[in-house]
């Protein structure tokens, strides 16, 4: 086998409708996560945000935007949000544009991404409900798009042998994604219930 053959043979590409997805999803994020920024900037001038995003003394963003959770570098996380959502738009438009596919290795890099973003997602949202006592719409519209980015790529992976031989459990993971997804907001949305009345908030 020649180079070019083996090149060919470790290469992988994912669905197209997998890759319009990242796309998709990260682009929302990355909206939102400028959105962030400019509530953050309004909590420290004292100015209206472009879309506030206070609704009820449980959900606003002002606790978490300045909370040290909310600024893990010394700065808020809302710049976090707006430059690492431009990965997943990076690999979505990758996977399109290369219709040989490309190196595991790039697919790894990129999984161990998400998983990073998927943990860092409920660690916000565990603070969120249990320390901080109020949920951030915003960010909780970051968690919307995060979350299934990570369950449909790591379906993806496992399914395709990213990580190394294709897997009968990453084609059920794929195919009960959604499902999974719905069960993953579930629990976080039963956990704000329970834990602060956030739709009496509303009312």
């Amino acid at each position: 086998m020649t180079t070019a053959e083996r090149s060919r043979a470790s290469a992988l590409r994912p669905p197209v409708a997998l890759a319009v997805f990242w796309i998709v999803a990260a682009a929302a994020a990355w909206v939102v996560s400028f959105l962030l920024y400019l509530e953050y900037i309004g909590q420290l001038t004292e100015q209206d945000p472009l879309i506030t995003c206070a609704f009820s003394v449980v959900l606003t963003c002002g606790p978490n935007l300045l909370s040290p959770a909310g600024n893990l570098l010394g700065f808020t996380n809302s710049i976090i949000g707006v430059t690492l959502f431009l990965g997943p738009v990076f690999a979505g438009v990758s996977a399109l544009a290369a219709p040989g596919g490309l190196r595991r290795w790039y697919w790894r890099v990129y999984g161990v991404f998400l998983l990073g973003g998927f943990a860092l997602v409920h660690v916000f949202a565990w603070r969120s409900v249990f320390e901080f006592g109020s949920l951030c719409p915003w960010c909780m519209v970051v968690w919307l798009m995060t979350i299934p980015l990570f369950w449909f790529t790591a379906g993806w992976m496992l399914r395709d042998g990213v990580f190394g031989p294709p897997t009968t459990f990453g084609a059920v993971l794929f195919t009960w994604a959604p499902l999974i997804t719905v069960v993953d907001y579930a629990a976080i949305a039963i956990a704000a219930q329970v834990r602060l009345d956030v739709l009496g908030s509303l009312f």
